[in-house]
């Protein structure tokens, strides 16, 4: 089930490198939530173009690969193992789990210890591992964090790890208090929270996170489902001729050294878009600018 051949040539991606625990990953990575269908539903439109978005990360060096059981559902893994696997010596997966998908395209969420177990096994079998990366928790609803212990999931996830089924652990979705609660149970390597130019709750947690190594990964990092929207954006990249997304990329690599990029998109011209714009290089004016807008 398992086997990493050998690693494939990289090439210069923007950020440079981070490590996750003992595993070390290109800071701009790619995640896979597009790759299914409508509303992250079923099967995507256009399987092979699928694939080759997947293949294409890999051919361009991207070593950090996002992805989740409930995107489908089972969907994105399957399509992750079947355009990758063998995995190269250099790919890292990270999954999630913690929500499930309902009929109605909902996100309920599924953190009992049975429903912990059940979804890290399906990974493993959907991906072809034997042993996972990194697993992140999910916590909150659709709507964002909420309060509450993440005691009881996260230690039937502890438990996986004992077992060999998890290499490094994370969480999702979070409150700068169960980032605490979690790190009193047991280390994580990352948190992965919505953040991006417009909304900044996170900046003092991201700076703490540095502080202990810590990587911070910004989900809808572009602004979610709909773009980000801003007259000081569109100023910055108008004077620099690139997009705003490019722009906002940018920015996020900037903003702190432990920020990992996941942009997703299910077109190869898109992705390669977006590895052209977060090269982007911003000056001290543009920063400042920039950092204006979710204040």
């Amino acid at each position: 089930m398992k086997d990493r051949g050998m690693s494939t040539p990289s090439v210069s991606l923007p950020g440079g490198t981070w490590t996750l625990g003992d595993l070390t990953v290109t800071r701009f990575g790619y995640g896979a939530m597009q790759l299914a269908g409508p509303g992250v539903m079923g099967p995507p439109a256009d399987h092979d173009g699928a694939l080759a978005v997947l293949r294409e990360a890999a051919e361009l060096g991207i070593t950090h690969i996002d992805t989740a059981g409930a995107y489908g559902p089972r969907v994105t893994n399957r399509l992750i193992r079947e355009a990758l696997h063998p995995y190269p010596g250099t790919l890292r997966i990270v999954t999630k789990v913690g929500a499930v998908r309902d009929q109605q395209g909902g996100w309920p969420p599924a953190r009992r210890p049975e429903d912990v177990r059940r979804a890290v096994h399906e990974n493993l079998q959907d991906l072809g591992l034997e042993t996972l990366d990194v697993v992140n928790l999910r916590l909150g609803d659709a709507q964002g964090p909420r309060p509450g212990s993440l005691a009881e999931p996260f230690e039937a996830l502890v438990e996986l790890r004992r077992q060999g089924l998890i290499r490094h652990l994370g969480v999702s979705n979070a409150t700068a208090e169960q980032v605490a609660e979690a790190q009193a149970i047991a280390p994580i390597v990352c948190v992965q929270n919505m953040y991006n130019l417009a909304h900044r709750r996170d900046d003092e947690l991201i700076d703490e996170l540095a502080g202990q190594g810590i990587a911070y990964v910004p989900f809808f990092p572009l602004g979610g489902f709909t773009p980000l929207q801003s007259s000081a954006l569109s100023a910055v990249a108008s004077r620099l001729d690139a997009t705003p997304m490019s722009v906002a990329l940018a920015w996020l690599l900037r903003r702190s050294p432990n920020i990992l990029l996941i942009p997703g998109t299910s077109s190869v011209a898109h992705l390669r878009e977006n590895v052209t714009g977060a090269g982007l290089s911003l000056s001290d004016e543009d920063l400042a600018e920039l950092d204006e807008i979710g204040r």
